[in-house]
């Protein structure tokens, strides 16, 4: 059988693409090139996905004798991925762009250049299981729970998931580099990237700019309307945020709430930051079917939110609506609410 590999630069894809030839993979490795460099940009300061990123994968694919190519997919990626972030940052929102990059780039653009390929398996680094019970495709959490990345997939269709393998899913991070050294490869101790590939040193605000122009100035509101201060401009604010905020308030104060229409950052102390409820939209599950009724299940807001007990009802419009049995800090919306029963992704949605 025939495997493309997606290959990053980094240590995880490598030794993904190591697993796969042991298990007797006719493998091809590739790198997306996604973004053309915004003026005065350094290659170092990249997130990842550089030219030195490039080098690395190529010299990991030779060394396992593996064919190499670099695919130019830039114009799907501003489409769908930095437009609809700079979008979603003036429509006051805080996206995930790394959902929307495995969704419309790794696991539809890369998928269709696999089947040119006549490749029967996509194989990436990510650190997720994917399991069948019932006649279905089931997604998982990764053994190892400092690594799991499970949430960003939750956009995976049954059709994906049948042509997907994750070679680390149940591997954990020192089992990986592990595996690189004893490989030799050049990126065994490389970093793990932090970064969002087009976000240059984290700096959001400086890339909406660049491509949307500046973003306006405007009020800071108290949750009755007062104006108690001056914004830098909404796509500067999330919803909780405590720093830069500037202004000498007597209470501690986190941003409440954005509104791109009157151009106000609402400011608030902590407690009104807490709510139970929350409409997913884009909801995709896992299944390919919505569950009849109510289900009880745990709901993460954010990467690093850990799951938390709720029920979940899928609306009529195909919207999901979540209930959580605790008062949960700072649901934002652009955000993903990400639904497990357990181990298993139960399917996921952008937040409204």
């Amino acid at each position: 059988m025939r495997a493309l590999i997606a290959m990053s630069g980094g240590v995880d894809s490598s030794v993904a693409a190591k697993l796969m030839k042991d298990r007797g993979f006719d493998c091809i490795g590739c790198m997306m090139k996604l973004y053309n460099s915004f003026e005065g940009e350094k290659a170092a300061e990249r997130g990842c996905c550089s030219l030195e990123d490039a080098a690395d994968a190529r010299s990991v694919a030779f060394s396992l004798g593996m064919p190499f190519y670099v695919f130019n997919f830039c114009d799907g990626f501003k489409e769908n991925v930095v437009d609809r972030f700079v979008s979603e940052y003036l429509k006051g929102r805080t996206p995930n762009p790394c959902i929307d990059c495995n969704s419309y780039m790794k696991f539809d653009r890369l998928f269709l250049r696999a089947k040119e390929l006549e490749c029967d398996k996509i194989a990436t680094g990510h650190y997720a299981r994917i399991e069948q019970s019932g006649g279905k495709y089931v997604l998982k959490k990764a053994v190892d729970p400092q690594k799991d990345q499970s949430y960003v997939l939750y956009r995976l269709t049954q059709e994906q998931l049948c042509a997907t393998v994750f070679p680390l899913g149940e591997m954990n991070k020192a089992e990986t580099r592990k595996i690189a050294e004893e490989c030799g490869f050049v990126n065994a101790l490389k970093r793990d990237s932090q970064d969002i590939c087009f976000v240059p040193n984290g700096d959001y605000a400086a890339v909406v700019e660049a491509i949307a122009g500046p973003c306006p100035e405007g009020d800071f509101i108290d949750p009755d309307g007062k104006v108690i201060g001056r914004h830098r401009g909404i796509i500067r604010y999330t919803i909780g945020q405590h720093k830069g905020l500037g202004g000498n308030y007597p209470e501690r104060m986190f941003v409440v709430a954005v509104d791109p229409e009157k151009n106000t950052v609402t400011l608030g102390t902590e407690d009104r930051l807490f709510g139970r409820e929350l409409i997913a939209e884009r909801f995709n599950w896992i299944s390919g079917e919505p569950p009849r009724g109510k289900i009880v299940c745990e709901a993460k807001i954010r990467y690093r939110h850990k799951e938390q007990p709720a029920t979940a009802e899928a609306l009529p419009d195909g919207r999901v609506k979540v209930v959580f049995d605790e008062p949960q800090r700072a649901i934002t919306p652009g955000q993903s609410a990400v639904l497990y029963d357990g181990e298993t992704v139960l399917g996921g949605g952008i937040i409204e």
